[in-house]
Formats: C-alpha cells, sequence, structure tokens
C-alpha cells in the first residue's frame, strides 16, 4: 500500500540524472551528435528554471492571516528571497548554457552560428510561416545560408531567446504580415517575381523580424554571404508597401 507521502514525492537528483543519460542515450542512437543535445537538454533545463520563475514572481502571495502581522511580515520577505534565489539560478543557467555552447569571450559578441542554432531557429519559423501562407513549390533552397545570415545578427544569449522573439514580432505585426504574404507570397499574382522569391520561403519571417529591428546589421550579414541583395531589397519593399 502506497502512502501520502509516496504519492507526493519528488524526483530527486539520481532519477532526474538517469533520465538525462536516457535521453542523451536515445539521440545518439537517432544520430545527434553528444554535444548537440547536451545544449538543447540544457536549454530546456533553463528555460524550465525561468518559467517557474515567472511564475512563482508573478503569483500574488497572502501569508496566512492567523499567524499574526510580525509572522506575514516574515513569511512574505521568505518567500521574496526564495524567488529572488530562483531567478538567479535561472540566470546562471541559461549563462552556463550560453557559455558552452559558444566560441566567444563576452556574451555579447556574435559568434560562429552553430547547427542547433540553425535548426532551433528553423523549427521556430516553419509553423509561424505557416500561419500566414501555404508551403510553396518556389521556395528557394537556401535555408541554411538565409538563417546563418539573420543569427549572425545577435549574440548566442540573443539566439537562445530568438523563437520568441519571433513569435512577439508574429503576434505584434500579424495584421500587417497578413497583407504582405497575401499580396507578394504563394498564391498571389506576382508569385513568380525573382525579387520577392523569398518570402516564398519560412525564413522570411526571421528576415523580415531583422529589417525590422537589425536592418543595418543584418545587411552587413548578406552581404558577407553574398546573397542576392535583390531578396532583402523585395522584402523591404514588401514590408513597406504592406503598413
Amino acid at each position: 500500500m502506497s502512502t501520502a507521502g509516496e504519492g507526493r514525492q519528488q524526483l530527486d537528483e539520481a532519477s532526474v540524472l538517469n533520465a538525462k543519460r536516457t535521453l542523451l542515450g536515445l539521440l545518439a542512437r537517432a544520430g545527434v551528435w553528444s554535444g548537440d543535445a547536451e545544449e538543447l537538454i540544457a536549454l530546456v533545463e533553463a528555460g524550465a528554471l525561468a518559467l517557474a520563475h515567472e511564475e512563482v514572481g508573478g503569483r500574488e502571495r497572502t501569508a496566512p492571516a492567523e499567524k499574526g502581522e510580525l509572522y506575514a511580515s516574515g513569511w512574505l520577505d521568505g518567500a521574496r528571497a526564495v524567488a529572488e534565489e530562483l531567478g538567479a539560478v535561472s540566470e546562471r543557467a541559461l549563462r552556463h548554457v550560453v557559455a558552452t555552447g559558444s566560441s566567444a569571450e563576452s556574451p555579447d559578441e556574435r559568434p560562429p552560428v552553430g547547427r542547433t542554432e540553425l535548426e532551433r531557429t528553423n523549427v521556430a519559423v516553419t509553423p509561424l510561416y505557416l500561419s500566414f501562407t501555404d508551403v510553396s513549390d518556389l521556395d528557394p533552397e537556401v535555408t541554411e545560408q538565409v538563417l546563418r545570415a539573420v543569427l549572425g545578427t545577435m549574440s548566442s544569449r540573443q539566439r537562445a531567446g530568438y523563437a520568441g522573439r519571433l513569435t512577439e514580432f508574429t503576434s505584434a505585426h500579424r495584421a500587417r504580415l497578413d497583407r504582405l504574404y497575401a499580396e507578394y507570397g504563394p498564391g498571389s499574382a506576382i508569385a513568380i517575381h525573382g525579387r520577392y522569391s523569398l518570402i516564398h520561403s519560412p525564413t522570411s519571417v526571421a528576415v523580415l523580424e531583422r529589417l525590422a529591428t537589425a536592418s543595418a546589421d543584418l545587411h552587413e550579414e548578406w552581404d558577407a554571404a553574398e546573397l542576392p541583395p535583390a531578396w532583402l531589397d523585395g522584402l523591404t519593399a514588401a514590408w513597406e508597401a504592406s503598413v
């Protein structure tokens, strides 16, 4: 017979480590390089801490009223201290994963783009793109080159949170993006115009976000990658026309 205490049992360190090793083993058998797998798991761990801190920090705290004012004051101070420490642990976890996956000496530097950073961004942009338009047969096969240019404008820390930034960008500009993809994207009257070719690629969402946020840096990385200037010009024109 199980006890109430067993029903509330939380995962211990050995069990968490066992789950992590098991996941690493499964990913390795699937062909995922151990360094990539470690980085992804570390991001999930850091993210779980960040979300826990957000939930705990945003919750309204009320001390037991029957314990008296002095007890309530100490209770609230303790709850605040725990929330602050959870935030500090979350920050350390994120700093660790960013430092581990980066060759840069400073978190503000822009190191070479890693394989997992490319894959994370590709996974992020595809569903966002499909929320505005359909898959296009005219999608140019330049996903990696374009995303390298996009991510090259950011530090490792910024890349770690780029999926969230993309989600915020598309949410804030949804009506404008709807107009852009309807007028210039798949199924539009100018669907085969070379200047707007990149609008047929999910990577266009990321490029548009960078055009709106870090245009000069994007042009610098774009030129370095020797990508067609007309694509950026076309996206810029479509973005301005969709206001």
